[in-house]
């Protein structure tokens, strides 16, 4: 059972790197590597990483063990009920409120921080004058040193709206220290960093330098086993079968962070149909039904697998 991740190495490399020098050179860029390493695995981005930046950012402290001790790994959660023995002296953690800088207080931190501002996703973040003068304090209170600021717009909206949430906050703050920014083109970032050029901007990138051009990438999963059937119940839920057709089964499922696209829309395909799920994906393996006539994918074919690449753990990866 596999689902695997096709990719034309030449055509992802080249966009990296194109990607990557548009927003800046090593100075003024920090790749995101976090999580799935967006379908690819951490290490594989790493490696890239370590030659277009020298600040690395994380999803969380337990994963900014994986930075060579060469870069700086900046964690972009807030630290929560622990701090793993593993994470090196060198990262720069975040901070939204008071409490997140007092919780680093009671673990014994006494690094560098990066203080997060609020934008319109309310995740978290400090807000407004008053509440970064209040973070300011207590992070000089802690001994910390403040590394810089960040803000992260929504996915949602267009580049204005988003340089609008950016540019309100480089009106408040001193320009002493850099601002992280994300979910802004590079167009957008050459207009911000004229406008304000004072002040260091970073741009902070993951989904659209990682992923970029979806045609230099094709996710697929084996077919297993397919076998005839007329009415009855199937699956693991027992689920019953309208009709007569083919019952095939994909070698990908829950496991591999496989689900139903929006609407319970099946993500799968073949021949450039959608194939319909008899169930949801399960651990391993998915099943799926096809009616009689409609074209039908035989063992050891390969269907299209429809599924963001930031949720899903592929078995392998094939380079072309």
């Amino acid at each position: 059972m596999t689902l695997r991740l096709t990719v034309d190495r030449q055509a992802w490399l080249s966009h990296v790197q194109t990607f990557a020098a548009g927003l800046g050179d090593a100075q003024h860029l920090v790749p995101v590597v976090k999580g799935n390493g967006y379908g690819f695995g951490r290490p594989i981005l790493i490696e890239q990483a370590l030659s277009i930046a020298t600040e690395i950012a994380v999803g969380t402290v337990f994963e900014a063990h994986d930075i060579p001790a060469s870069h700086t790994p900046l964690v972009l959660t807030p630290v929560g009920f622990e701090i793993p023995s593993s994470l090196p002296a060198n990262a720069v953690l975040v901070v939204g409120s008071v409490h997140h800088v007092d919780t680093l207080v009671s673990h014994g931190w006494s690094g560098r921080v990066i203080i997060k501002l609020r934008s319109s996703v309310q995740r978290f973040g400090v807000e407004g004058a008053a509440g970064v003068a209040s973070i300011v304090s207590a992070v000089l209170a802690a001994g910390f040193e403040q590394h810089g600021w960040s803000v992260h717009p929504p996915l949602d909206g267009t580049a204005t709206e988003h340089m609008q949430e950016i540019t309100h906050w480089l009106s408040i703050l001193p320009n002493n220290l850099p601002m992280y920014v994300s979910h802004i083109d590079a167009s957008a970032l050459n207009t911000l960093r004229i406008a304000h050029s004072q002040r260091k901007i970073i741009a902070r990138s993951g989904t659209a330098l990682w992923l970029g051009d979806k045609s230099m990438l094709t996710l697929g999963a084996d077919v297993l086993d397919v076998n005839h059937v007329s009415g009855g119940t199937a699956g693991y839920r027992n689920t019953p079968i309208s009709g007569s057709g083919s019952l095939v089964v994909v070698g990908c499922g829950s496991n591999h962070g496989v689900a139903a696209l929006a609407g319970d829309l099946s993500p799968f395909h073949f021949a450039k149909q959608r194939l319909t799920m008899l169930e949801p994906p399960h651990m391993h393996s998915t099943m799926l039904f096809v009616q009689d006539g409609a074209t039908c994918p035989t063992v050891n074919d390969i269907v299209d697998v429809q599924q963001p690449l930031s949720r899903v753990f592929v078995d392998t990866i094939s380079w072309k």
